[in-house]
C-alpha cells in the first residue's frame, strides 16, 4: 500500500511547491502590477525594474519585465496606454548576455533573446543592480524545459473550451468515407496496431484492399523506415488517387522488391481508365543518386507502367539557410534601395515556386490527366507533406474550409509524422541542430500564396494562418507537440493538452474571409478542369506579417519577380518600369499585364491563364 501511495504523495508535493512558490513571487511584485496570466499561468520571477528594451524602430523604451511559466512579459514606463511586449517562452530560440562587467555605455549591458518568429529582442539592465543572472537563469530554465528536465507549459494551461474539442475534429475513417474512399477499392489496416511496422505512421492506415497485411509489412521493409504507400486523397470522380510514403532502398548494390513492385501495381490497377502511375519524387535528381550510396534511392525501369518524376524541391538544410538570409533582410532593418536584389539572393521565394509549381504538376496530373500520382522525398515526413497537403487544397474546396484546413494539417502532417519537435526544437536548447528547418512555415506560406491568387476561395482569412503559426512556436497547446502519433500516445498529449482546434473553433468568427465565394472558384480558363480546382500561378509575394513582416513584390510578369523560372537579374535597376506597368490593380485574383503594352513578339508562346476584371491578360 506504500508503494501505491508514492506517486500520488509526489504529484500532491509538487502542486504544493508550486503554490509556495506562487504566493513567494506575488509577495515581491508590487500591489499594483497586473500581469495578464493564462489559467496554469504563474511568475516564476520578482519584478525586474530599471530595464530598457530595446525596440528597433521607437528607440529605447524603460519599463519592467517580468518572467511566468509561459511568457516574458515587458511593461513600459510611459505612454497611455503604456507600450507592452510579450514573448511566448516556447517561441525562443535562444539567450545571450551582452557585455560584461568593464562595458561601458548607457545600454551596453543586458541579454538578447533571438526568437524563431524572426525577432530578436534586446534589453539593457543596470549592472548595479546584478539583475540578468538572474533573469538570464530563469528563461533557460522556463525556455527550455526538456533541457532541463521539465515539462512544457501546454501541460500546465487549463483553459476550457466548453463544447469545443479539438482533438476530435480528424478522424481518419470519417474522412475517408466523406472522400467515398472506403469501397472495393480501399480499406482501413490495423497492421501498424501498436506501432510495430511503422513508429512514424498512425496506427489505422488506408492502403488498396488487395493489398494483404502480410504484403504490407513485406513493402514496410523496402521503404525507408517503413513508410509504406497510404492513401491521402481520391478524386470522387474519376477516382485518380494520391498516395504518399518514403524513399525506396535500393542502395548502391540496386536492391529490387517484388511485393513493392506489386503494391504499385496494385495501385495504378485501381485507378479506371489509367494505364500509368507516376511517382513524384520531390527531391533533385542528384540528391536522390546521392541517398544510394546510403542505402537509399528511386524507383527504377522495374516499375512497370510508372514514371518517375523530380521535382527539384530543396532539402532541410538548403531551406535553414533560405530563412536565416531572410530574416537577416528582414529584421531589424529593411534596405528598401536594395530591397529586391536581397530578397533574390535569399532565393525563399524560388523554393515557394518550387513547392507550388510541384503541387500544380500533381494536381494537372489527377484532375486533367485522370492518372494515380505516388510522392514520395527521402522519409516522407517533409517534402511529401509539402506536396500532398497543397495538392489536396487545391483539388478539394472542403479543404478550403476552416474545418477541412484543420483535417488537412492533422492528417498530411501530424497524423503521417512530421517530425515537429525536431524540426522546430520545442522546448530544446540546442538551437544549432541541423535537424531544424521551416518546413511547415514554407507550406503555410505556399497556403498564402494561394489566398492571395484567389481572394474568394479560402473560408480562413490570413489571421488563421498567422495564428497556427504563432502558436506552432508557443507551446502553449499541444498539436504539434513531438514528432508522431507514437510519442504524443507516449506523453498522452491528447488526455494532458489542449487541442489549438478548440481555441479556434470557439471563436471562429475572428478567422472568416468575408471574401468567401466557394461558387467563384472557376479561375482557371482550361475547361477540362473541375470548378472546383484551384491552380495558382508560380508568382509570389512575401508572406510575413506580424512578426512575419508583410512585404509584397511586384509579381507582374517581366518586372522585377525574383522567381521567374529563367531568372531575373538586375532587378533593382529594372524596378522602374514597375509603375509603368502595373495597370490592373482592380483586379481582385492578381496583378495583369495590359496586352497592349508587349509587342506580340513579346507575348507569342506565353499561354493566357487569367482575364482580369479590368481584361488585362497575365501571361506565363
Amino acid at each position: 500500500m506504500e508503494g501505491e501511495g508514492t506517486p500520488s504523495s509526489s504529484v500532491d508535493q509538487e502542486s504544493e511547491d508550486k503554490v509556495q512558490e506562487m504566493k513567494s513571487f506575488q509577495e515581491m511584485l508590487p500591489s499594483d502590477v497586473n500581469v495578464p496570466l493564462l489559467p496554469g499561468e504563474r511568475h516564476v520571477c520578482g519584478v525586474t525594474k530599471d530595464v530598457t528594451y530595446l525596440c528597433p524602430y521607437m528607440g529605447p523604451v524603460r519599463g519592467q519585465l517580468f518572467l511566468t511559466n509561459y511568457k516574458v512579459y515587458f511593461r513600459g514606463h510611459d505612454g497611455d496606454p503604456p507600450y507592452t511586449l510579450d514573448i511566448p517562452m516556447g517561441v525562443i530560440s535562444r539567450v545571450e548576455k551582452i557585455g560584461g562587467s568593464t562595458s561601458r555605455g548607457e545600454n551596453a549591458y543586458g541579454l538578447e533573446i533571438c526568437c524563431k518568429d524572426m525577432r530578436n529582442v534586446r534589453f539593457a539592465h543596470k549592472q548595479e543592480k546584478h539583475s540578468r543572472r538572474l533573469v538570464y537563469d530563469k528563461l533557460m530554465m522556463f525556455a527550455f524545459p526538456l533541457s532541463s528536465g521539465k515539462k512544457l507549459f501546454s501541460f500546465d494551461y487549463q483553459e476550457k473550451f466548453i463544447g469545443w474539442d479539438g482533438w476530435s475534429i480528424y478522424d481518419i475513417e470519417k474522412e475517408f468515407q466523406r472522400q467515398g474512399a472506403l469501397n472495393d477499392d480501399w480499406r482501413l489496416s490495423r497492421v501498424n496496431e501498436g506501432f510495430a511496422v511503422c513508429d512514424t505512421y498512425p496506427e489505422l492506415l488506408c492502403v488498396p484492399a488487395t493489398a494483404t497485411d502480410e504484403l504490407l509489412q513485406q513493402v514496410a521493409g523496402y521503404r525507408s523506415r517503413g513508410r509504406i504507400p497510404v492513401l491521402c486523397w481520391i478524386h470522387k470522380e474519376n477516382r485518380a488517387s494520391i498516395t504518399r510514403c518514403s524513399q525506396p532502398l535500393v542502395g548502391k548494390l540496386g536492391k529490387r522488391c517484388r511485393e513493392d513492385e506489386s503494391m504499385l501495381q496494385i495501385i495504378k490497377r485501381v485507378t479506371p481508365g489509367s494505364n500509368k502511375l507516376y511517382i513524384i519524387d520531390a527531391r533533385p535528381k542528384l540528391n536522390a543518386v546521392a541517398n544510394m550510396a546510403r542505402g537509399g534511392g528511386y524507383e527504377d525501369d522495374s516499375y512497370q507502367g510508372c514514371e518517375l518524376v523530380f521535382m527539384d524541391v530543396a532539402n532541410i538544410h538548403v531551406v535553414r539557410e533560405s530563412k536565416k538570409k531572410l530574416q537577416d533582410i528582414c529584421f531589424p532593418t529593411v534596405d528598401d534601395s536594395h530591397w529586391l536584389s536581397n530578397l533574390e539572393s535569399t532565393r525563399w521565394l524560388e523554393h515557394i515556386k518550387s513547392i507550388l509549381a510541384s503541387a500544380v504538376r500533381i494536381v494537372d496530373l489527377v484532375e486533367r490527366w485522370r492518372t494515380s500520382v505516388v510522392i514520395h522525398c527521402s522519409d516522407g515526413w517533409d517534402r511529401t507533406a509539402q506536396l500532398s497537403g497543397l495538392a489536396l487544397l487545391m483539388l478539394d474546396p472542403y479543404h478550403r474550409t476552416i474545418e477541412g484546413f484543420q483535417v488537412l494539417i492533422e492528417k498530411e502532417w501530424i497524423s503521417l509524422g512530421h517530425k515537429f519537435q525536431q524540426r522546430y526544437g520545442h522546448g530544446d536548447s540546442k538551437h544549432g541542430d541541423d535537424q531544424r528547418a521551416p518546413i511547415f512555415l514554407q507550406f503555410m506560406d505556399c497556403v498564402w500564396q494561394i489566398t492571395q491568387q484567389f481572394p474568394c476561395a479560402c473560408q480562413f482569412n490570413e489571421h488563421f494562418l498567422i495564428t497556427i503559426l504563432d502558436h506552432l512556436h508557443s507551446c502553449l497547446f499541444g498539436t504539434f507537440l513531438c514528432n508522431n502519433e507514437a510519442q504524443r500516445k507516449k506523453e498522452q498529449v491528447r488526455e494532458k493538452t489542449v487541442s489549438l482546434w478548440s481555441f479556434i473553433n470557439s471563436q471562429q468568427i475572428e478567422y472568416i474571409n468575408p471574401l468567401y465565394s466557394p461558387e467563384l472558384h472557376n479561375h482557371v480558363c482550361d475547361v477540362q478542369f473541375s470548378h472546383s480546382v484551384i491552380l495558382p500561378l508560380n508568382v509570389c509575394s512575401i508572406f510575413v506579417s506580424r512578426f512575419y513582416f508583410l512585404l509584397p513584390v511586384c509579381d507582374v510578369w517581366n518586372c522585377g519577380l525574383a522567381i521567374i523560372s529563367d531568372g531575373i537579374h538586375d532587378l533593382d535597376h529594372r524596378n522602374q518600369n514597375m509603375k509603368e506597368t502595373r495597370n490592373c490593380s482592380s483586379c481582385v485574383s492578381c496583378y495583369g499585364i495590359n496586352a497592349e503594352n508587349y509587342s506580340k513578339k513579346q507575348m507569342q508562346g506565353r499561354k493566357p491563364l487569367f482575364l482580369c476584371k479590368s481584361n488585362s491578360i497575365l501571361y506565363y
